[in-house]
């Protein structure tokens, strides 16, 4: 993706002419362009929600390969004699994502398993294109300085890169099954968490480039949006669980889009996938977040001051903290009990972060992956309630969160 190319995607998503981004040519132009046509496809706070809801077809509409070239992929970078441990590989795609392709198969003691492979030279593509891009920004910040104040995009682009490199790495998403399920064993005494779990994998038959793991029948949280039958208090559901990993222990599901959560409908349980990304956040940064959010749900806008200020890497002092906490209050005065239709709490995120950056602090780059966490919940709040109050329903989970920090 050239520069020319990136400057026709972003207007074709930001530009108000009633015109829908055309998918197909979004997926010619790579990996990259559909991660950034996904990240725009929870953004109903100031894009038109048929563009979101069109854009959301990349978490799952994506140009699959035929079954032939798959089986090609699959032996040529899959461990060695992988093809003998199955009875049979369906030669139809069970789903074909950005990163790579989905067959179901069944192993010779008949086990039905899904094979996940990522496709070829995505890697190397996908790192020119952020190259090519990352120079884009430096560019443009010779003729303005203060890019990097308004909306940082290079710190965007470098936490798409990060969680992407990972998705891309297989033995990655192993690890990150074992790291979670290790947090939902240690702490299951403790905490509920009935309502979640990990598909087995085969670790024997997977490595960077192919995965094995238990087939999951249930849909995903996108699918059940798109067919209208999610319901909110699944959602909250989500929250619940996906908040303690992301407060309570700062390692958590780093890219938990709703194309990444499977719900097993009959037994009421979700099913964390790709789990290549794992957020890890300090101790200052988990609970510098937690306070904020807590102080949001109970309209103290001094003390969420306070709190962002003191996870800032240089905290504010003086005459800076001052205009900042009469700023912030000023961006929240209308905030409490809107519901996430008249006030999106993904654009207040974003203007607060902006918020503090102009006034001077800066922020350690994990923040991003517990936002862009808020802001997924928050997009799929909008898409299936759009009349909720999100920061006084996810309040009882979070006066529950401070009992474990």
């Amino acid at each position: 993706m050239n520069w020319i190319q990136f400057g026709r995607l972003i207007h074709s998503i930001y530009s108000h002419n009633g015109k829908l981004p055309d998918l197909d040519w979004i997926q010619s132009l790579g990996l990259l362009a559909v991660k950034l046509g996904q990240v725009h496809a929870l953004r109903s706070d100031f894009l038109e929600p048929a563009k979101c809801e069109h854009l959301s077809k990349l978490f799952r509409n994506n140009h699959s390969m035929g079954a032939e070239d798959f089986l090609q992929l699959v032996e040529s970078t899959a461990v060695p004699d992988f093809v003998s441990n199955f009875e049979s590989i369906e030669p139809k795609s069970l789903a074909s994502a950005s990163v790579g392709q989905v067959h179901i198969g069944t192993l010779k003691d008949g086990n039905k398993v899904v094979i996940k492979a990522v496709k070829k030279d995505v890697r190397k593509n996908f790192k020119r294109d952020v190259s090519s891009v990352r120079s884009l920004f430096k560019f443009i910040s010779l003729f303005y300085p203060k890019l990097k104040r308004v909306g940082n995009p290079e710190a965007i682009l470098n936490d798409i890169e990060e969680y992407t490199l990972s998705e891309l790495d297989l033995k990655k998403e192993v690890e990150g099954v074992k790291v979670l399920s290790s947090i939902k064993e240690e702490d299951k005494n403790k905490y509920d968490f009935s309502k979640v779990d990990f598909a087995k994998v085969y670790e024997p038959l997977c490595n960077q480039n192919v995965m094995v793991s238990d087939f999951i029948p249930g849909p995903s949280l996108d699918e059940l949006i798109e067919q209208g039958n999610l319901e909110y208090n699944t959602l909250l559901e989500l929250f619940k669980v996906h908040g303690y990993y992301m407060f309570c222990k700062g390692v958590f599901h780093g890219d938990l889009h709703p194309g990444n959560v499977l719900v097993d409908e009959a037994q009421s349980r979700f099913y964390f996938i790709d789990t290549g990304y794992i957020g890890r956040v300090n101790s200052k940064i988990r609970k510098g977040l937690f306070y904020f959010f807590k102080a949001l749900t109970e309209n103290d806008f001094n003390e969420a001051a306070n709190s962002l200020s003191e996870m800032a890497e240089v905290p504010l002092t003086g005459d800076a903290m001052k205009n900042f906490q009469l700023d912030l209050i000023e961006l929240y005065k209308d905030f409490p009990g809107k519901s996430v239709s008249e006030i999106s709490l993904t654009r207040q995120m974003m203007e607060t972060i902006k918020l503090g950056v102009q006034t001077g602090m800066s922020f350690h780059q994990g923040i991003f992956a517990i936002v862009r966490s808020l802001m997924y919940l928050d997009g799929m709040v909008l898409r299936c309630n759009s009349d909720a109050v999100l920061m006084e329903d996810i309040k009882p989970f979070i006066d529950d969160f401070d009992r474990f920090l």
